[in-house]
């Protein structure tokens, strides 16, 4: 492709594509809002995530937990739709991520890898929800 044609095709790119920033808000407001509502719909897939040394130190059952944690999921997913107390909500989902992920972590290396796989897309998904945080809290 000649330089001409690339400098052709990055601008009606860039005319149809909204901005990085708005793409990583609605990703990961949409994100929340789906694990949210299934936390609701499906609370047992989700307490499979709670290991038997962390169980003691949650005040209800896993389950309960879950169902608990969808609804503030869902409210902040929509603010960042919403383009509303955007800091905020991604502020929350950053350190919920991030803590998310360290748990992971612990549990995969002291467990032979047990939830590997899931740390490793949290991973993407705490970078993503900080990306979203920097990028509030300088505009």
């Amino acid at each position: 492709m000649s330089p001409a044609a690339t400098d052709r095709l990055r601008t009606r790119l860039a005319a149809l594509l909204p901005r990085a920033s708005a793409l990583a808000r609605g990703g990961l407001g949409a994100m929340l809002v789906v694990a949210g509502v299934h936390k609701l719909v499906a609370p047992d897939a989700w307490a499979v995530y709670v290991v038997d040394w962390l169980a003691p130190w949650l005040v209800v059952s896993p389950r309960l937990f879950m169902l608990l944690n969808g609804p503030p999921e869902i409210v902040v997913g929509l603010g960042l739709l919403a383009d509303r107390f955007v800091a905020v909500g991604a502020a929350i989902a950053a350190v919920s991520l991030t803590v998310t992920t360290a748990y992971l972590a612990v549990v995969a290396l002291t467990r032979s890898g047990l939830f590997a796989d899931v740390m490793i897309r949290d991973i993407a998904l705490a970078g993503l929800a900080w990306a979203v945080l920097a990028d509030a809290v300088r505009t």
